[in-house]
């Protein structure tokens, strides 16, 4: 019996390090998991990288934020004002190739409390100020057409000007932004080794936090840049359509107040 005994305690003397040990690392990962929630399973916890960003990435993910909300009104704003311009410019072409009157196409264009844009603020212009010069005495026929292509040409410019506002913002957003965040991600991952200095052991479970933290600013760069540079891109085209139409409204009707002014060759 005394034998069994104290072959029983050898064994129970055996199992007490494994158990020890195992309660060790539990309490390990307890701490690990802990000081970093966002380890815990396999989701990607985007909300809590960002708050546990240090404050310097965090002002970078702010101010890429603002600037992709900021891109994204204008974007929504600019294709909405495009095609306004579009549908204008198409339905004045229509009316003025439909044989009407010019005379009776200005005054309607000229009305108080009517405000005109684009293709039609250039004929108004360039027609107003072709009777104006032809109602003077003694101005030669050129003249009057100089003035009127002059008129035309100021017109289209502001509505061009009015057309393109915003685009640079858009050029800037999609040209800065991916800089912004990777500066946020070099700070980060500059913290992130920096901490490195107080741990004994460095290991993956260490720096994956800080890294994945820094690294979303530059995800962050990405999503402003990217919306804002096709956006540009488009729209700017779209504006150059429309500006040719423009020019090229404008040579015709100049070679039509050439015919009225006498001026064939």
């Amino acid at each position: 019996m005394t034998f069994n005994t104290v072959a029983l305690q050898a064994v129970d003397v055996q199992a007490l390090p494994d158990a020890g040990a195992a309660s060790t690392e539990a309490l390990a990962d307890g701490a690990s998991a802990a000081a970093h929630p966002t380890l815990v399973g396999q989701d990607l916890d985007i909300l809590q990288l960002v708050l546990h960003a240090s404050w310097p990435v965090q002002a970078v993910m702010i101010l890429l934020i603002i600037a992709s909300l900021a891109s994204w009104f204008i974007i929504f704003r600019k294709k909405r004002q495009l095609d306004r311009a579009r549908a204008e410019l198409e339905q004045f072409e229509e009316r003025f190739w439909s044989g009407v009157d010019l005379s009776k196409l200005y005054a309607n264009a000229s009305e108080r409390n009517r405000e005109v844009a684009g293709l039609e603020a250039i004929f108004e212009a360039g027609f107003r100020e072709f009777n104006r010069m032809r109602s003077r005495r003694g101005v030669d026929s050129r003249l009057q057409l100089e003035g009127a292509q002059r008129a035309m040409r100021a017109t289209a410019t502001r509505e061009l000007d009015e057309l393109e506002g915003n685009l640079e913002f858009l050029a800037n957003v999609g040209s800065i932004s991916p800089y912004v965040g990777l500066f946020g991600t070099v700070w980060g991952i500059m913290i992130s080794f920096q901490g490195l200095a107080s741990v004994k052991e460095a290991t993956i479970a260490t720096v994956a936090p800080g890294i994945s933290e820094a690294l979303i600013a530059t995800a962050m760069g990405l999503f402003a840049a990217i919306p804002a540079v096709w956006a540009y891109n488009r729209y700017a085209t779209r504006a150059e359509r429309i500006a040719n139409r423009y020019d090229a409204f404008s040579e015709e009707f100049s070679s039509i107040l050439q015919r009225q002014a006498g001026l064939e060759d």
